[in-house]
């Protein structure tokens, strides 16, 4: 009997264990079930969630499940989910990242989401939720990212969002906050960016925030904030951002006023006040003067005296009164203008706020990744203690926020263009500028991380008016992707403008043309020359489609470099493309070597394209441009408005570029020598 039960214990036992995973997974089910009901009540967008269903078969859309089959992650931003945020989230005990931003959700803030203790992102911003920031959310100790901007919540900052020890980044920015900023979150000893701007704040910057070691961006422009800004903040260089607060003064900064001895805050600048001194009030009357007294020559009785006083003190109050009316009248147009790092024009590529949640519905990434504490940071401290970012340009680091940002999450109205290694997109920085974001999939860059940071170096480095400049890099381990961040090239590339139809707008002039290939020559000629910070480099894949046009019809030579960051094979399908379209030196192919003169016989076809308006090259034209059958060889669409000298020795110089033999093309600084004789 002692065996018979022992064993009978034993069944049960393991009965018990085998049951655990399905009553975990159900109750997890009947949570999501419960969630969905308030985020998408009318079941347009998740009806994949099922009540028959698996959260962690692959089927329910915008979950992720980790290794023990419990619900790690919830994505469904730009989802168009115009519900609320339920309180039954809390039930997700193993949830770590919840993605819910680019929707229309209204409602306020659980404070039930503050039970999720291994919560690291947080992320409902850019709907419409109201109330306050719920206190309990300054009890999650595990919670690294809170996106909470572009709502209504209404209410001051929790001071215990200073507790969060270990939170990288709080964006609480475009609300409707106010009160004052809280001093607690200057104990965070991890916080890197702090968005606090377009709200209603006031009262002063806190000193302690400017102690903030690894603070890298404050951002509190567009409050009511007054006092005197704290010194040691001028170490944030750009990633300080104060303006429109016109309380605000400082010394040093470039966007703030000097201070007076009537600001709040008075610092060892400003003297202490002195009643026997001849201090003036902010109307210029000495705050000691004797009202009754004389007027210069003039006596003047008290009455007299004291009247002026009071149409000048009305005066004064009448203009204080006109341009607090004024500041909010362009707060509050600068509030509903504001967009998501772009303007209203569609046509320009550009979206509206409603619009970027409408299209990121269609382009949102399958699973936001945890940036912040899982990335693959190649800007954090090497083993020695130093940091590789350190000889970068200021600013030169991007984070995926920003990239997400500028793009409007990778918006397909925002793509310009998507071939097999990459994808680019049209985006705006929070600075305004435009820029062009190169989306590589990391499997085509190098997988050795010395040789890519020496790649990326190296694409630092380069600085010439006749190459696009790189402003800055990102790596995203999470998508699985690598951004490169270029200035935005307004005119689009060389190849919209041949091929073109008779009158079109399109058709350049016989200058334009020749001012073009100039400046290519001197781009590339910068590329080939060595210099003690630069080595020369050949680019490799010289097109019409590698040279930009900007406003003022300069080009600008792209991805110089490029093959320094990516892997032989993605250099590789690269280069047959290039070769397909006859910018391949015929020598490659017998000797799979690159060289500078490969880059001079790319050019070479690039000048005939351009004298001849057509992409394509065929062998009738390549005669006609031998046989200087110019009125046959030069673009049609310019009627005959053409320098014939200048042509022939434009066509001389391609045809010496693309000889078949190396050792017979002439180097690019010999070219650029020839074509100033022209």
């Amino acid at each position: 009997m002692g065996l018979l039960h022992s064993c009978a214990s034993l069944f049960l036992l393991l009965l018990a264990v085998s049951l655990t995973p399905a009553v975990c997974g159900n109750a997890e089910l009947r949570a999501l079930m419960e969630i969905k009901s308030h985020l998408d009540p009318g079941n347009k967008y998740l009806a994949s969630w099922t009540s028959n269903g698996d959260p962690c078969g692959g089927t329910f859309e915008g979950v992720a499940c980790n290794e023990h089959q419990k619900v790690a992650n919830i994505s469904l931003q730009g989802k168009g989910l115009s519900g609320v945020v339920s309180p039954a989230v809390e039930s997700l005990k193993c949830l770590s990242g919840l993605y819910l931003h680019y929707n229309s959700l209204t409602g306020e803030i659980p404070k039930e989401i503050a039970n999720l203790s291994e919560l690291t992102d947080l992320y409902l911003n850019f709907n419409n939720l109201s109330g306050t920031i719920p206190p309990e959310i300054g009890d999650m100790a595990s919670l690294q990212v809170l996106q909470l901007c572009w709502n209504q919540l209404s209410g001051s900052i929790p001071t215990n969002l200073g507790s969060l020890k270990k939170l990288t980044v709080l964006s609480v920015d475009h609300n409707r906050l106010n009160g004052s900023i809280p001093s607690s979150l200057g104990t965070s000893g991890t916080l890197k960016r702090l968005f606090l701007g377009f709200n209603q704040l006031s009262g002063s910057i806190p000193a302690i925030l400017a102690k903030i070691p690894q603070l890298e961006v404050l951002d509190v422009q567009n409050n009511t904030l007054s006092g005197v800004v704290p010194p040691a903040l001028k170490r944030l260089n750009e990633g300080l951002h104060c303006e429109n607060n016109p309380g605000l003064c400082g010394v040093g900064f470039s966007s703030l006023r000097a201070c007076t001895a009537w600001d709040d805050g008075n610092i060892n600048q400003v003297e202490p006040f002195n009643p026997t001194s001849n201090y003036s009030t902010p109307s210029g009357i000495p705050m000691h003067a004797n009202f009754q007294g004389h007027c210069n020559q003039t006596h003047c009785s008290a009455s007299s005296k004291l009247a002026k006083v009071s149409i000048v003190s009305g005066a004064i109050a009448v203009a204080v009164t006109l341009m607090i009316v004024g500041f909010l009248v362009l707060f509050r147009y600068r509030r509903q203008k504001q967009k998501i790092g772009t303007m209203s024009d569609t046509s320009d590529g550009q979206l509206s706020t409603d619009q970027a949640k409408e299209l990121y519905r269609n382009a949102a990434s399958p699973l936001v990744s945890l940036e912040y504490s899982k990335g693959w940071d190649l800007f954090s401290e090497s083993h020695d203690g130093n940091s590789v970012s350190q000889d970068f340009p200021p600013g030169f680091r991007f984070n995926l926020i920003d990239v997400e940002s500028a793009t409007n999450y990778f918006s397909e109205v925002n793509l310009l263009g998507i071939s097999k290694l990459s994808s680019v997109y049209k985006g705006i920085l929070k600075d305004g500028s435009n820029v062009a974001i190169k989306s590589i999939n990391v499997t085509c860059c190098k997988t050795e991380e010395a040789e890519f940071m020496k790649g990326l170096h190296l694409l630092a480095s380069l600085r010439h008016d006749n190459l696009v400049k790189l402003r800055g890099f990102c790596l995203s381990k999470g998508r699985g992707e690598c951004f490169l961040i270029y200035d935005f090239v307004s005119n689009g590339n060389l190849s919209q403008y041949l091929d073109v139809q008779d009158n079109s707008s399109l058709v350049l002039d016989w200058h334009t043309r020749v001012s073009i290939i100039n400046g290519i020559a001197k781009g590339i000629g910068y590329l080939h020359c060595s210099e003690p910070s630069k080595p020369g480099i050949v680019h490799q894949n010289l097109s019409i489609e590698k040279i930009l046009i900007d406003e003022q019809f300069d080009p600008l030579i792209s991805d110089s470099g490029l093959p320094k960051l990516l892997a032989d094979d993605a250099v590789f399908s690269a280069l047959k493309v290039s070769a397909a379209l006859g910018y391949m030196a015929p020598e490659y192919v017998t000797t799979g070597r690159f060289t500078e003169k490969s880059d001079v016989y790319a050019f070479g076809v690039i000048i005939l394209q351009i004298l001849s308006g057509k992409s394509k090259l065929g062998n009738l034209m390549q005669l006609e441009a031998e046989s200087c059958r110019l009125e046959d060889f030069i673009d049609q669409n310019l009627k005959g408005k053409f320098s014939g000298s200048e042509a022939g020795r434009l066509v001389e110089i391609a045809l010496a570029c693309t000889h078949e033999l190396p050792d017979q093309r002439p180097s690019m600084e010999a070219v650029i020598g020839d074509l100033r004789k022209v």
